[in-house]
C-alpha cells in the first residue's frame, strides 16, 4: 500500500514498486484532476500497464473510519500485507507557511501539519501492522525529510518530520521481534506535478524559491520514481532489517544499491545535510 499515491512523490513509488511486479493498493482523496492533475484511479492504471496490478481506493487519511475500512478491506482480499509506504501529505496545502515564524503559522498550521503528516503514518501504521506480521520481511516506509535534523521550511515543518523519524525508530523496536523492519527516507527536492507547475525564466530554467533557504535550479531535482526505486530497493533486501529504525537519503540507498533516476542519474540532495 502507499498512501497519497494519487501524484507526486506516492505515485513515483506506487509506479515502481508495480513495475516490480507489486499488487499496490493506491491511497489517496482524487478521483477527478483538480488544481493539479493525478488521481488514484490513473495511478493505478498505471501500475497495471508496469506490469503491476493497481488497486484504487478513495480515502481521507485524516478519517479514522475511512482508514479501519481501507484496512479491513486488504485483510478480507489479500490476508496480508508486505509493504506500507506512509507518504501521504498536503504540500500544496502547507505552502502557505513556507518561509513564515511559527507565531505566524499558529495553531493551524501545527494541527493541519501533524494531522497529516504524522498522525495519518501512525494511524496506517497501527492497522498494517498485524497484516504485516503475517508474511516474514515486512516493510514499512515512512516519507520523511532531512528537514528532521536541519531547518527546513518552518519550525513545524521541522517538528513534524523529527516526529516521524522518531517513530520510524521506535516502531522498529516493537516490531523487530516480528520481523518486521520500519525505515525512514528522505527524497531530496522532487520534481513532482506542484513544482512542474513552475514557470520557467527568461533563461528556460525553472527555478524553485524557498524563503530564507535558497533558491535551486530544478533540472538538478529528482523525479518520483527515484524514491520509488529505493522502495524497490529496501523491499528486495533480505537484510533490511539491519537499517530499521534508521533515516536514509534515498540518493544514499541509491549508492548502496546501485539504482538509478529514471533519466540515468543519481541526484544528490541540493539541501545541505546536518544542522
Amino acid at each position: 500500500m502507499v498512501t497519497g499515491a494519487s501524484r507526486g512523490i506516492g505515485k513515483g513509488i506506487a509506479l515502481e514498486l508495480g513495475a516490480a511486479g507489486a499488487t499496490v493498493y493506491v491511497t489517496g482523496r482524487s478521483v477527478t484532476d483538480g488544481f493539479l492533475p493525478g488521481t488514484v484511479s490513473a495511478t493505478a492504471a498505471e501500475i497495471d500497464q508496469a506490469g503491476g496490478q493497481g488497486i484504487p481506493v478513495q480515502v481521507d487519511h485524516r478519517d479514522d473510519q475511512q482508514v479501519a475500512a481501507l484496512f479491513a478491506r486488504v485483510a478480507e482480499e489479500q490476508g496480508a500485507m508486505d509493504i506500507l509506504v506512509n507518504n501521504v501529505y498536503d504540500a500544496p496545502g502547507s505552502a502557505k507557511w513556507l518561509g513564515k515564524p511559527f507565531w505566524e503559522v499558529g495553531a493551524d498550521g501545527w494541527d493541519h501539519t501533524f494531522m497529516i503528516g504524522v498522525r495519518s503514518h501512525y494511524m496506517a501504521a497501527m492497522h498494517s501492522a498485524p497484516l504485516l506480521m503475517k508474511r516474514s520481511g515486512g516493510l514499512i516506509v515512512n516519507v520523511s525529510s532531512p528537514g528532521a535534523v536541519a531547518y527546513s521550511h518552518n519550525v513545524v515543518y521541522g517538528v513534524a518530520k523529527a516526529a516521524v523519524d522518531r517513530m520510524t525508530a521506535d516502531m522498529a523496536i516493537e516490531l523487530r521481534a516480528h520481523g518486521v523492519a520500519t525505515v525512514s527516507i528522505w527524497p531530496g527536492i522532487v520534481m513532482t506535478e506542484l513544482l512542474q507547475a513552475i514557470p520557467a525564466d527568461a533563461d528556460g530554467k525553472r527555478i524553485l524559491h524557498l524563503p530564507g533557504e535558497g533558491d535551486y535550479d530544478l533540472a538538478l531535482a529528482e523525479t518520483p520514481h527515484y524514491a520509488g526505486r529505493a522502495v524497490v530497493a529496501l523491499a528486495t533486501d533480505p537484510a533490511v532489517v539491519d537499517r530499521s529504525g534508521r533515516a536514509f537519503y534515498v540518493a544514499d540507498l541509491a549508492d548502496d544499491y546501485g539504482f538509478t533516476d529514471i533519466d540515468g542519474r543519481r541526484p544528490k540532495p541540493m539541501i545541505l545535510r546536518g544542522g
